[in-house]
């Protein structure tokens, strides 16, 4: 059945029908209430969330929270009406994508922002928001020769997942760095070839006023110590201001830096004059054009199921009752936490 009752119709079916929500109390609280079932025209659709994925970018959010905050951007769930004017779509059809909210237990799409789901993919493992993040931010920093070496700082799920890409891209040595031990671990187990806590970095990979010596700067030799060290390509997956300032250091002269942690807990210093100097490009790889990641969504669907991006096997589940309790153990990463997600 395609086709969706209409307004009349459809205020009458709903009339009285409520779902569950996870709203914020305040900081670090939540609670869940009951709100009305959306509902749809005829070019949307209606979708019953399964899954919501926990995205690192909102745990500042939940840790601040005024009450009545919403929370959620990352979805994955079951198609229970289409739009009468829909095509494509069918009740039924498992779907993720962007827009709609998500902890709820029903989100409306729009047909164009929505991707389907191979049915070879579990559904903790196709959640596509964030992976679309995930390949806007490493296109952003394409392999120039095959077999380049590449750096990854930070290794939470963002970092693990670009450390798989970077893989498939076409880099040969991949480094990851990252404060935890177990981290390093998941870096090596989706690619890296090289993990180091940041003070187990060698110095060869860190080109800083310690490290780069006396240089020319009369324009009569050709620095060439600047290019012997230090990585040309690094990623900065960590969101705190150590760990970009020391991505700013691993980065050889006339390298690249892309920043693609989400650094939304305050300012950030950083010596832009070593930056400076080094004549590096720092690029951010967040992504704002909904129209181009929503085809992201769909692509990376097919690089799944195709087995091109090998990163699935990361996502844990909650119930919407530990949300809170699911923000904790992210916060601390206990118990080889990468990623969350809380059933709907």
């Amino acid at each position: 059945m395609r086709m969706v009752p209409g307004e009349t119709e459809r205020e009458e079916e709903n009339m009285g029908e409520t779902m569950r929500q996870i709203v914020m109390a305040g900081p670090r609280k939540s609670r869940i209430v009951m709100v009305p079932k959306p509902q749809i025209t005829e070019n949307q659709l209606l979708v019953r969330v399964t899954l919501s994925g926990m995205c690192h970018s909102e745990f500042y959010p939940w840790s601040t929270a005024k009450e009545g905050d919403i929370l959620g951007h990352e979805s994955i769930g079951v198609v229970e009406a289409v739009g009468a004017k829909v095509e494509g779509f069918s009740v039924g059809d498992r779907v993720t994508g962007l827009g709609g909210g998500a902890f709820k237990e029903y989100i409306v799409m729009e047909p164009d922002k929505t991707a389907h789901v191979p049915d070879c993919l579990k559904d903790e493992d196709a959640i596509s928001e964030p992976l679309a993040c995930l390949l806007s931010a490493a296109m952003k920093l394409p392999v120039e020769t095959l077999g380049d070496t590449v750096a990854v700082v930070g290794c939470g799920y963002m970092g693990l997942g670009t450390i798989s890409l970077f893989r498939a891209m076409g880099y040969g040595t991949i480094i990851a760095v990252d404060k935890r031990p177990e981290a390093l671990e998941h870096a090596k187990r989706f690619g890296a070839t090289e993990t180091y806590l940041p003070e187990e970095l060698p110095g060869k990979y860190l080109l800083n006023w310690e490290t780069m010596g006396q240089v020319d700067l009369t324009r009569d030799g050709d620095n060439a110590g600047l290019f012997s060290v230090g990585v040309p390509t690094v990623m900065e997956f960590t969101g705190t201001e150590d760990g970009l300032r020391l991505a700013g250091e691993m980065v050889r002269a006339h390298g690249r830096l892309g920043i693609g942690g989400y650094h939304n807990d305050g300012m950030r210093s950083i010596d832009y004059m070593l930056w400076n100097f080094k004549a590096f490009t720092s690029i951010n790889c967040h992504e704002r054009r909904i129209r181009y990641e929503a085809g992201l969504c769909k692509r990376c669907m097919e690089l799944l199921e195709k087995g091109i991006w090998k990163f699935t096997g990361v996502t844990r589940v909650f119930e919407m009752e530990e949300f809170d309790r699911a923000n904790e153990i992210m916060e601390t990463h206990a118990d080889g936490f990468i990623k969350g997600a809380i059933r709907c």
